[in-house]
């Protein structure tokens, strides 16, 4: 393969990411959840250990001329009011979450792959995010063989640490 039929291989493919995410951000908020980009990551050293919360970098593009943003992870950030009576996970959330106004949020995490498989490092970082809940659940969306079709995974459901 020429290096330039690479570079288009690799510019159809992040066209397509950036579709997708916008598909899946357009989907949940169909479904009543207020999204956003996340502007933070988990900062690893070179050893893969784990720190603590920090600002995503921004990213500039020479090439393109432009300044990735959002290169946070999870790719999002999704809060949504939940009732008193409604269960998260199976618990009861504690009066200490209620807002003012009476209701509960729900705040997760959101991570799109369209093949819906984490590497090692970002299955760490979504572990350590869940143990010091910063996040109640984290979802993994990916696509369905079926076209057109959103399958979100509950990240602590398919991997449970060991």
């Amino acid at each position: 393969m020429i290096k330039s039929e690479k570079s288009t291989i690799g510019k159809k493919s992040r066209a397509a990411g950036q579709r997708f995410e916008s598909k899946v951000r357009k989907d949940l908020e169909e479904k009543g959840w207020i999204v956003t980009k996340w502007m933070n990551t988990v900062d690893c050293d070179s050893e893969g250990k784990i720190g603590k919360l920090i600002p995503a970098k921004r990213v500039y593009n020479p090439f393109m001329k432009a300044m990735t943003i959002g290169t946070g992870f999870p790719d999002f950030v999704c809060f949504k009011k939940v009732n008193e009576e409604e269960y998260i996970d199976g618990t009861l959330l504690p009066k200490k979450y209620q807002n003012e106004i009476g209701k509960f949020f729900e705040v997760i995490g959101l991570e799109v792959k369209s093949n819906g498989y984490l590497d090692k490092i970002e299955k760490g970082m979504c572990f350590w995010l869940l143990k010091t809940k910063i996040f109640s659940r984290i979802l993994i969306a990916s696509r369905t063989k079926k076209r057109g079709e959103i399958k979100y995974l509950n990240f602590k459901e398919k991997y449970e640490e060991k």
